[in-house]
């Protein structure tokens, strides 16, 4: 078998479990990717972990290329993970922090000098030495610093001072948690102790797949995090792509920025979109900088992450809070888009303009007072149980809503049926993967201080859980199914026969109860609207939202009227509208991979499932416009109670990168790079 074959098969495999879980996947930008030559493929934000193979199934199928990512060596000892991680050609990556000790005793800080450490029963002579680092606990914001000389058993000297999250001065956070554990009666701080880890096999590695004309994937910002803005880039990917160049002057890299927009990571059928930047070109005057050594090492990899992270500025959706990403997401959908019918990536691109925007003019009074406008709207939703997309067509004719409210109700017991007997099946899978995946969350939300909820921890597992309880619940199912067969007398044949039976139907029967619940899903969301117009006394409340919701599209328009040629310029009227993804430029093929289109969550499930609901609601209800003008403009408009339709954008460890600080670690392993490729040295440099 072909490299290539395995890779594919691979591939396919995890894209099919994946499928499962994500219920749309879909990719802007992919004519962005070379079809040769080394690049670097630099993704962000890292919200899910080990699903984020999707990125390399997404290159695949759009330019066959094989991207190797980093992973961190511990995940690469999991049997399946390091199985499926070899087969891909992932790069292990032994991360120092996989590493860390329990330090003897506890420790404190000089009052008059920050860099030195004095330890209350330690043993620093045994246990630390040069470039090892200190960690503190959780309590102490996991405050951590580079030892740089080892004094005593008792002190120690670092290298700067304790640093904190994006490597601020933490002293002060320090010496006050000292204090709170000294009123509690503790003479000083717990501490871990981190192991300096030798890079130099990893940057071999990394060099000689570029020089091969290959393709990396690393995520810079290193562990995974459910953050809304990108947290700060490591040096890594600065020091792989300066490093590879300086070592092969006639080496071109090229950095390939890729933006993973999740909506709702952690669920079951969620959505994401993938969208690639244009490629970047690695300044030749920073690996003349980088190659001069001293300050210029820093500088010239400082300036590369800078240009790396404008890159992928502009293929995230950034916000500094969740706050603000709910206001902005319901925003946008409150926005009428000029004569256009948006697509999920269209979708992603708006609300990355409207963050912009609102981070640009939040101060301006007009400004604030829509945001009380629009918060109190989204208030007023939630008390009813609705959906923003219901609104508009939330109050018809009485008869015709009482109607569709039975008709639906009855689909809905119709989906119930069908689908329970694969839920009843795969019950244990779901209860044990919600189970597990709570509580690694947990334990993922203790030991860091970047995540906010943990909720990239929880999509993993429930992935990794059915991998490993699926084959054993089908087995055991088999299993019975045998028995069963042979206590009731079956022919020889099929008591051998029913094992494999038992593997096929009890998957098919899965799949299609998936399908049959999702459908249930969707209408069961668009019951509520009916419910309310059927009820008396609701009508005058509904047409009011109705009202309030019509005020608030056109105040929207205005403000963007008003304050998009400040921020976009004169010619603002002619590109306010979002434009779908651009082919490739002339000359260039487009990808390979057929890439998915058509609206938001229109035909989720497939005609087999959505005709009967269609059909029934335009033609005989009345309920769509869709009947009446199958325009993809009215369709979108008519999208009110649409049970196909959803707000899944209100919401939107094995992949790793490389520690600052590996710069000897670097120059070490371009030495020896050096000297095996038959070039000259850059010891005197």
């Amino acid at each position: 078998m072909s490299s290539s074959f395995v890779y594919g098969l691979v591939l396919g495999f995890c894209r099919a479990i994946l499928n499962v879980f994500f219920r749309e996947i879909r990719s802007r930008g992919s004519y962005h990717i070379p079809r040769t030559g080394p690049i670097i493929i630099a993704a962000a934000p890292h919200h899910n972990q080990f699903l984020d193979v999707i990125l390399a199934s997404e290159v695949w199928n759009q330019s066959r290329r094989h991207v190797g990512f980093l992973v961190a060596t511990s995940s690469m000892r999991q049997r399946f993970i390091g199985t499926i991680g070899r087969l891909l050609g992932a790069i292990p990556v032994e991360r120092a922090q996989d590493l860390a000790k329990a330090g003897k005793g506890a420790i404190y800080l000089d009052d008059e000098d920050p860099t030195l450490v004095h330890g209350i029963a330690t043993n620093f002579t045994a246990q630390l030495g040069p470039k090892m680092q200190i960690l503190l606990p959780k309590s102490a914001l996991s405050a951590v610093a580079q030892v740089t000389e080892v004094l005593s058993d008792n002190e120690a000297r670092i290298k700067t001072v304790f640093t904190i999250g994006d490597g601020a001065d933490g002293t002060k956070k320090v010496k006050d948690q000292y204090a709170k554990v000294k009123q509690a009666g503790k003479q000083g701080l717990d501490y871990k102790i981190i192991p300096h880890v030798d890079q130099h096999k990893m940057y071999e590695n990394v060099y000689d797949r570029l020089e091969e004309g290959g393709a990396i994937g690393i995520f810079p910002e290193g562990g995974s995090h459910d953050r809304t803005d990108l947290l700060p880039l490591k040096s890594g990917i600065a020091i792989m792509a300066l490093g590879a160049m300086a070592s092969d002057p006639n080496l071109k890299v090229k950095i390939i920025p890729a933006g993973l927009s999740y909506f709702h990571p952690h669920r079951f059928r969620s959505r994401m979109v993938i969208e690639f930047g244009r490629a970047m070109d690695v300044p030749q005057d920073l690996v003349d900088q980088f190659k001069a050594g001293g300050k210029g090492k820093f500088v010239a990899s400082a300036k590369l992450l800078e240009i790396i992270y404008d890159g992928l500025k502009t293929v995230t959706v950034r916000a500094p809070d969740y706050e603000t990403l709910q206001l902005i997401q319901a925003s946008r959908r409150l926005y009428k888009t000029p004569g256009q019918h948006l697509t999920l990536g269209q979708v992603v691109q708006l609300n990355r303009r409207f963050i912009e925007g609102y981070l640009h003019f939040q101060d301006e009074p007009r400004i604030q007072a829509l945001k009380r406008r629009v918060t109190d709207y989204d208030r007023q939703l939630r008390s009813l149980g609705l959906r923003d997309h219901q609104v508009e067509g939330a109050t018809r004719v009485a008869w015709k809503s009482l109607a569709l409210l039975i008709y639906r109700t009855g689909l809905l017991l119709a989906w119930t049926i069908f689908a329970l007997p694969g839920v009843i099946l795969n019950g244990p899978i779901f209860i044990v993967a919600s189970y597990m995946s709570r509580k690694k969350a947990k334990e993922a939300l203790a030991k860091s201080v970047v995540k906010v909820a943990a909720r990239d921890v929880i999509g993993t597992w429930k992935v990794l859980v059915f991998l490993a309880l699926a084959p054993i619940l089908y087995t055991v199912y088999a299993l019975i199914g045998t028995y069963i067969a042979y206590r009731v007398g079956a022919e020889t044949r099929w008591i051998i026969a029913t094992p494999f039976i038992t593997w096929t139907v009890v998957p098919i029967i899965g799949y299609w109860a998936l399908k049959f619940g999702e459908a249930g899903m969707d209408v069961f969301k668009s019951l509520p609207p009916l419910v309310l117009a059927v009820l008396p006394g609701r009508h005058q409340r509904l047409e009011k939202l109705k009202q309030t919701r019509a005020d608030l599209s056109n105040e929207i328009s205005s403000v963007i009227d008003e304050f998009g040629p400040k921020l976009y310029g004169k010619d603002f009227d002619q590109h306010r509208i979002v434009p779908p993804s651009a082919g490739p430029p002339p000359g260039q093929a487009p990808g390979l991979g057929r890439q998915k289109s058509g609206t938001v969550g229109v035909d989720a499930q497939g005609d087999l499932l959505i005709h009967p609901m269609t059909w029934l609601d335009e033609r005989i209800f009345g309920w769509n416009q869709s009947a009446r003008d199958s325009s993809s403009t009215s369709r979108e408009t008519s999208r009110a109670t649409s049970p196909a339709q959803s707000d899944d954008e209100d919401d939107h460890e094995g992949n790793v990168v490389v520690e600052r600080g590996d710069w000897d670690d670097v120059l070490g392993t371009l030495h020896a790079h050096e000297k095996r490729r038959g070039s000259r040295s850059y010891a005197q440099r």
